[in-house]
């Protein structure tokens, strides 16, 4: 079943404006409306749905709610690094039964694989994570350079472009906003001057449904009156028969 379109009764530039005691009766029909309907209307709404948000932003919004400020990024990965300490070598010095008993290269390959084994694990374990770093502060650094170059040679042009950009975006908005009130001021003319044209004939039109309800009031009471006459003339006869 389609919906009948709904059209406002008001006709602004020829009613005129309500008194204050029917502003006040209005406003008292509406508190009762509204009192008598909020339970029927709140009792047919659907319940609301529950939200559900991702855990980060579960996390996110518990930190607002209780005013935890965020925590700033760690630098520390764009400082300098420091090296580690070095490991200390291997005691190569033997006793004199130890060189007699062991030879040349069997002593020598022997302190070699030792130290080979500390300084791999050293430059695995120690120096490895602080390179890492370096690279990474080495090529933000790099990256910050040339942006800071690109910035100081086309950095003017570019933020006077956007500046112009931006004026231009902010004309065109504000020629639409003229235009909209442009054409609010038309549609108030055009209503004005219709409502204008039609005052006479409303003013006359409202008259004589004035005069036609006071008609149907008069023609009522005197129908009342008639029949109470009517009804006082029967109950006459009545009694005179009677006697």
């Amino acid at each position: 079943m389609a919906v009948p379109p709904a059209y406002l009764e008001s006709l602004p530039y020829i009613d005129t404006e309500p008194s204050p005691e029917a502003l006040a009766a209005a406003r008292t029909l509406i508190s009762a409306e509204q009192a008598s309907s909020s339970s029927s209307e709140q009792s047919s709404l659907p319940p609301l749905r529950e939200p559900s948000f991702s855990p980060a932003l579960t996390t996110e919004l518990s930190r607002v709610a209780s005013s935890t400020p965020l925590q700033p990024l760690s630098l520390s990965r764009y400082e300098a690094q420091e090296l580690p300490p070095a490991p200390a070598a291997p005691s190569t010095t033997t006793s004199k039964s130890t060189r007699r008993t062991r030879r040349g290269s069997a002593s020598s390959s022997s302190a070699s694989a030792a130290a080979a084994a500390i300084t791999s694990s050293y430059v695995n374990d120690d120096l490895r994570p602080v390179l890492s770093n370096a690279y990474v502060s080495a090529a933000y650094l790099a990256a910050r350079n040339q942006n800071l170059a690109l910035l100081d040679r086309h950095g003017a042009n570019a933020w006077l472009v956007s500046n112009y950009h931006l004026e231009q975006s902010l004309r065109a908005v504000e020629r639409d906003l003229a235009g909209v009130k442009r054409d609010i001021d038309l549609v108030n003319a055009a209503r004005q001057r219709r409502q204008e044209d039609v005052r006479a004939e409303m003013l006359m039109l409202e008259e004589s449904w004035r005069k036609g309800v006071g008609k149907v009031l008069e023609t009522e009471v005197a129908v009342e009156e008639l029949k109470a006459q009517v009804r006082e003339e029967l109950k006459n006869q009545s009694a005179q028969q009677h006697s």
